[in-house]
Protein backbone atom coordinates (compact mmCIF):
# COMPACT_ATOMS: atom_id res chain seq x y z
CA UNK A 1 0.00 0.00 0.00
CA UNK A 2 1.51 3.64 -1.02
CA UNK A 3 -0.09 7.23 -0.76
CA UNK A 4 -1.99 8.08 -3.85
CA UNK A 5 -3.32 4.32 -4.21
CA UNK A 6 -7.37 4.58 -5.02
CA UNK A 7 -9.36 1.89 -3.65
CA UNK A 8 -12.06 0.60 -6.09
CA UNK A 9 -15.58 1.95 -5.91
CA UNK A 10 -18.44 0.21 -4.60
CA UNK A 11 -22.04 1.12 -5.51
CA UNK A 12 -24.22 0.79 -2.82
CA UNK A 13 -28.35 1.09 -4.19
CA UNK A 14 -29.94 3.40 -1.36
CA UNK A 15 -33.38 1.45 -1.34
CA UNK A 16 -36.29 1.73 1.55
CA UNK A 17 -35.20 -0.86 3.45
CA UNK A 18 -31.29 -0.55 3.71
CA UNK A 19 -32.72 3.02 5.31
CA UNK A 20 -35.62 1.64 8.09
CA UNK A 21 -32.73 -1.06 8.79
CA UNK A 22 -29.56 0.73 9.09
CA UNK A 23 -31.83 3.37 11.44
CA UNK A 24 -33.65 0.66 13.51
CA UNK A 25 -29.76 -1.50 13.82
CA UNK A 26 -28.38 1.42 15.24
CA UNK A 27 -31.52 1.98 17.54
CA UNK A 28 -32.54 5.63 16.12
CA UNK A 29 -35.73 5.79 15.86
CA UNK A 30 -36.08 9.84 14.20
CA UNK A 31 -39.36 9.68 12.07
CA UNK A 32 -37.01 11.34 9.24
CA UNK A 33 -35.67 7.99 8.65
CA UNK A 34 -38.72 6.25 8.53
CA UNK A 35 -41.93 8.00 7.90
CA UNK A 36 -42.33 9.35 4.95
CA UNK A 37 -44.98 11.80 5.90
CA UNK A 38 -43.31 12.53 8.73
CA UNK A 39 -39.87 13.93 6.52
CA UNK A 40 -41.92 16.01 4.06
CA UNK A 41 -43.42 18.02 7.40
CA UNK A 42 -40.05 18.63 8.41
CA UNK A 43 -39.23 19.97 4.67
CA UNK A 44 -37.30 17.04 3.42
CA UNK A 45 -38.93 15.23 -0.13
CA UNK A 46 -38.26 11.78 1.58
CA UNK A 47 -36.84 9.68 4.27
CA UNK A 48 -33.05 9.36 4.40
CA UNK A 49 -30.29 7.66 5.59
CA UNK A 50 -28.77 8.41 9.25
CA UNK A 51 -25.32 9.13 10.04
CA UNK A 52 -24.41 5.63 11.96
CA UNK A 53 -25.77 3.95 8.79
CA UNK A 54 -23.70 5.93 6.35
CA UNK A 55 -20.68 5.44 9.06
CA UNK A 56 -20.77 1.54 8.74
CA UNK A 57 -21.15 1.49 5.04
CA UNK A 58 -17.89 3.56 4.96
CA UNK A 59 -16.22 1.27 7.38
CA UNK A 60 -17.38 -2.07 5.52
CA UNK A 61 -16.37 -0.34 2.15
CA UNK A 62 -12.80 0.06 3.74
CA UNK A 63 -12.36 -3.54 5.47
CA UNK A 64 -13.78 -4.84 2.59
CA UNK A 65 -11.38 -3.11 0.21
CA UNK A 66 -8.14 -4.01 2.29
CA UNK A 67 -8.80 -7.14 3.55
CA UNK A 68 -9.10 -9.48 6.48
CA UNK A 69 -5.76 -7.91 8.03
CA UNK A 70 -7.14 -4.42 8.37
CA UNK A 71 -8.16 -3.03 11.86
CA UNK A 72 -10.47 0.36 11.79
CA UNK A 73 -8.99 2.50 14.13
CA UNK A 74 -10.92 5.79 13.45
CA UNK A 75 -13.81 6.84 11.49
CA UNK A 76 -13.97 10.41 10.85
CA UNK A 77 -16.93 11.88 8.77
CA UNK A 78 -19.13 14.59 7.97
CA UNK A 79 -22.58 14.42 5.77
CA UNK A 80 -23.70 16.68 2.76
CA UNK A 81 -26.30 16.05 0.33
CA UNK A 82 -29.11 13.61 1.64
CA UNK A 83 -28.86 9.87 0.70
CA UNK A 84 -32.50 9.54 -0.65
CA UNK A 85 -34.21 6.19 -1.47
CA UNK A 86 -34.55 5.17 -5.24
CA UNK A 87 -30.34 6.82 -5.79
CA UNK A 88 -27.15 5.29 -5.84
CA UNK A 89 -24.32 6.26 -3.38
CA UNK A 90 -20.67 5.54 -4.85
CA UNK A 91 -18.09 5.48 -2.10
CA UNK A 92 -14.25 6.24 -2.96
CA UNK A 93 -11.25 5.93 -1.30
CA UNK A 94 -7.55 7.35 -1.51
CA UNK A 95 -4.56 6.02 0.46
CA UNK A 96 -3.98 9.49 1.83
CA UNK A 97 -0.83 8.55 3.88
CA UNK A 98 0.97 5.35 5.36
CA UNK A 99 3.00 4.71 8.36
CA UNK A 100 4.65 1.97 8.11
CA UNK A 101 6.66 1.84 11.11
CA UNK A 102 2.83 1.99 13.10
CA UNK A 103 1.70 -0.88 10.74
CA UNK A 104 -1.10 1.92 9.88
CA UNK A 105 -2.82 4.25 6.91
CA UNK A 106 -5.18 6.63 6.70
CA UNK A 107 -7.60 6.51 3.99
CA UNK A 108 -9.65 9.74 2.55
CA UNK A 109 -13.42 8.90 1.80
CA UNK A 110 -16.13 10.33 -0.23
CA UNK A 111 -19.31 8.81 -1.29
CA UNK A 112 -21.23 10.34 -3.99
CA UNK A 113 -24.86 10.14 -5.02
CA UNK A 114 -27.31 11.92 -7.16
CA UNK A 115 -27.40 15.23 -5.80
CA UNK A 116 -23.67 15.65 -4.39
CA UNK A 117 -21.44 14.21 -2.35
CA UNK A 118 -23.48 12.37 0.72
CA UNK A 119 -20.15 11.64 3.13
CA UNK A 120 -16.58 12.58 3.16
CA UNK A 121 -14.10 11.79 5.96
CA UNK A 122 -11.24 10.16 6.52
CA UNK A 123 -10.45 6.39 7.90
CA UNK A 124 -7.22 5.38 10.13
CA UNK A 125 -6.44 1.46 9.87
CA UNK A 126 -3.82 -0.55 11.61
CA UNK A 127 -3.03 -3.94 9.53
CA UNK A 128 -2.44 -7.36 11.75
CA UNK A 129 1.24 -8.64 11.01
CA UNK A 130 0.93 -11.35 8.29
CA UNK A 131 1.89 -14.37 10.45
CA UNK A 132 -1.18 -13.51 12.45
CA UNK A 133 -3.82 -12.77 10.02
CA UNK A 134 -2.49 -16.25 8.44
CA UNK A 135 -3.09 -17.88 11.85
CA UNK A 136 -6.77 -16.55 11.62
CA UNK A 137 -7.37 -18.23 8.24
Amino acid sequence: MRAGAELAPLEIAVTRTLIVAGAVASRDYQDVHHDVEAAREKGSPDIFMNILTTNGLVGRYVTDRLGPGARLRAVKIRLGAPNYPGDTMVLRGTVSEVDASEGTAEIHIVGANGIGRHVTGTVKVAFAPVREAEERA
